[in-house]
């Protein structure tokens, strides 16, 4: 491999790049457009194209795409030739500004939430020039938004950037307010660490739950899992750290600052953490750094699991968005710097964002809610459904004393000395850190810990984003017509803390006492998917939404029955990935493997007429009531899909799957389950978890 420095970027249409291959006022321009949230110029675009398509070609890229992201979770793109015909058999290669700024798809072929029907097809990309194009598989991918032929945002994207504008504007009232004259941009950032499993490629394809699903929808646990806490940060395996080099390699291409790699809790699970980026990018990144993460795998023998949930009773995968608000003149808003206490500006952007998880705790957990988060969630693993603000000990004094109108007083860091005196002392922290709590002050940045693995950062860092862009709106609202300032900051601080201390939480966040404990404050406790998306149409979100034109009602609308339909098609897949395997594979397998212990007894019987067949008869008993229990589960199972997916209503078909299929799923696996580990192991059709998770 060469040198990182060398490599890093080089697969990216980048500030460098566009320095070196465009003239001086266009890239001013487009620096302009990028630092500055500003629309392109329309007379550069021929430019700008021309010479991201010479580019792209020297990068051996013979095509272009549109690529975004529909309402499906995962990325879309269509291929267009460069090529343009001269005469009969000649061609030249092509690009040109309205190709770069705006393409066409098929809009009533995603999901659309019924804003677009089949006969009403057009929709159109555009490009995100905040976003830096890049070369990937020989093609030139241009990071766009996707909207309908009658503006509705049928992407992740668009809201995003919405958002962001949005905490943009109203961040910079509340710096002007404290004498920032420089700042003309403040800009959300995020860095997403991914957890993932790897499994051997070879036992994959014999796992159809895998395949379809994502996840095991079957399986004993094996004997050792993850109880001897060893390999969380162990040694990574040759095989692993392998595929991790490679893997780090291709990212760094793209210009993804792959920082961080180790073992994850449990066994065959990983964890890789970038550097945070702005937010925008962060997603793309982070879609990049998931399709990367499988083709990279498989050039290995492996597969990567992004379920959260691919393993029952083993630890599930997040996803951590770590976001802060960072000025164009490298301010990190989210610092408290060494006096916190009289750090006016950041105490007051702390209580905008107490208050906006406060008052859109329910837009919180709508936006990590999925069917395979739902699994993941409150298991004693994850934060727990109930969302709440852990802000370290230093700084929840330091609102107790603004709530109580009291002094406080500064408690110093303290020297950590191990007592070795070849290991240097250092200076702790002045606040522990919290792992069970969703939203985490962590130093200079909140950690949004209940998204899963498997989703798209989008959606919670647009309701992050316009929450908390509401309350800094708020905030500037009544201090820009104050008679004195400080007063009304004082005050604002105050008010602010004492009507939204509930949601600050310090302890177990895992524990039951703390279930009881927030329904006492008034928390919401939204514990499945289906609960969470009912109150996504909620007047108050669609208010909050409107107010800085990030969705519409129509969108709003439209992605709730597009969640409640794609929570019904996954557990409908899983079901019928359930009825296949048990039917085709596992109850004829312990039908035959009941079949030959009994001709094995009847030959010992045959031989020694008085031998004793108790071991035999027990366990042909047991595996007979079990696999008939099966068999009887599988009719309820098949019954009970059939009923749900004739539903019309998409609300209540989801409820149908969550209340009555997920139950006759668990009666199903739980007699499975039992039957694997009393099945000989010769005659059982799947891979087991030991062969999953200690075989790669």
């Amino acid at each position: 491999m060469s040198s990182i420095s060398e490599i890093f970027g080089c697969m990216v249409f980048n500030e460098d790049v566009m320095r070196e291959r465009l003239p001086k006022d266009v890239y001013k321009s487009m620096v302009k457009t990028i630092e500055q949230g500003k629309p392109i110029d329309s007379k550069i675009a021929d430019v700008v194209a021309n010479a991201m398509k010479d580019w792209a070609i020297a990068k051996g890229a013979t095509h272009y795409t549109h690529w975004f992201q529909p309402l499906t979770g995962v990325t879309a793109e269509k291929h267009d030739a460069f090529i343009s015909p001269v005469g009969d058999c000649k061609v030249v290669m092509e690009f040109s500004g309205k190709e770069l700024i705006r393409g066409e798809s098929d809009a009533s072929s995603f999901p659309s939430g019924g804003i677009r029907a089949t006969f009403e097809a057009r929709g159109y990309t555009t490009w995100d020039s905040s976003s830096y194009a890049f070369v990937k598989d020989g093609t030139l991918y241009i990071p766009t938004a996707f909207c309908s032929y009658t503006g509705e945002a049928l992407d992740a994207k668009t809201p995003l950037l919405r958002s962001m504008e949005a905490i943009s504007n109203q961040s910079l009232r509340i710096v002007r307010l404290f004498g920032d004259s420089l700042t003309q941009r403040v800009t959300p950032t995020v860095g997403a660490e991914q957890e993932y499993f790897i499994v051997d490629k070879e036992i994959y394809d014999l796992r159809k739950d895998l395949m379809y699903s994502g996840r095991t929808l079957f399986g004993a646990p094996a004997p050792k899992g993850q109880e001897l806490e060893d390999h969380y940060f162990g040694p990574l395996n040759s095989r692993i750290s392998a595929y991790m080099a490679e893997l780090d390699e291709n990212l760094w291409k793209l210009g993804i600052n792959s920082k961080t790699k180790h073992n994850e809790a449990a066994p065959a699970q990983h964890e890789l953490a970038p550097i945070y980026a702005t937010t925008n990018m962060a997603v793309d990144q982070n879609l990049l750094i998931m399709e990367y993460m499988k083709k990279t795998a498989e050039k290995h023998g492996l597969v990567c699991l992004l379920h959260e949930k691919p393993y029952k009773g083993v630890n599930g995968s997040g996803k951590h968005n770590n976001w802060s608000l960072a000025t164009d003149t490298g301010k990190n808003l989210l610092d408290p710097g060494k006096t916190p206490a009289e750090n006016i500006q950041f105490l007051l952007i702390l209580a905008g964002i107490i208050k906006a998880v406060d008052e859109y705790q329910e837009l919180m957990r709508i936006s990590v809610a999925h069917a395979g988060n739902d699994h993941r969630l409150g298991a004693g693993e994850a934060p727990p459904a109930i969302t709440s603000v852990f802000v370290g000990e230093e700084l929840e004094e330091i609102i107790d004393a603004i709530v109580n109108g009291k002094t406080y007083t500064s408690v110093k860091a303290s020297v950590m000395d191990l007592g070795i005196p070849t290991v240097p002392t250092f200076r702790k922290d002045t606040t522990d850190r919290n792992r069970t709590s969703p939203f985490a002050f962590t130093g200079n940045k909140f950690e949004f810990r209940m998204v899963g693995s498997s989703q798209n950062i989008a959606l919670p860092n647009i309701v992050l984003n316009t929450a908390i862009a509401k309350e800094f709106k708020e905030f500037a609202d009544i201090l820009e017509n104050a008679e004195n300032f400080d007063i009304a900051v004082a005050q604002i601080l105050k008010e602010t803390f004492t009507n939204h201390r509930r949601v600050i939480f310090s302890g177990n966040g895992y524990s039951k006492e703390w279930e009881a404990e927030a329904e006492k404050r008034g928390l919401c406790n939204l514990k499945t998917a289906v609960d969470a998306y009912k109150v996504f149409p909620m007047q108050k979100n669609i208010d909050l939404f409107k107010m800085f034109n990030v969705m519409s009602s129509v969108e709003i609308n439209s992605r709730t029955d597009i969640l409640f339909e794609n929570y019904s098609k996954i557990i409908n897949i899983e079901a019928l990935t359930m009825i296949e395997m048990a039917s085709r594979d596992i109850i004829p397998a312990v039908s035959a493997y009941i079949a030959d212990v009994a001709g094995s007894a009847a030959a010992k019987q045959a031989v020694v007429p008085d031998a004793s067949c108790f071991m035999e008869e027990d366990l042909i008993t047991e595996l007979s009531e079990l696999n008939n229990a099966a068999y009887k589960a599988v009719k309820v199972l098949r019954n009970t899909v059939s009923n749900a997916a004739a539903m019309k209503d998409h609300i209540l078909q989801a409820e149908a799957y969550h209340d009555d299929v997920i139950p006759a799923m668990n009666d199903l696996r739980d007699k499975v389950d039992r039957m694997e580990t009393i099945t000989a192991s010769e005659y059982w059709p799947l891979p087991t978890y030991g062969d999953m998770l200690f075989r790669v």
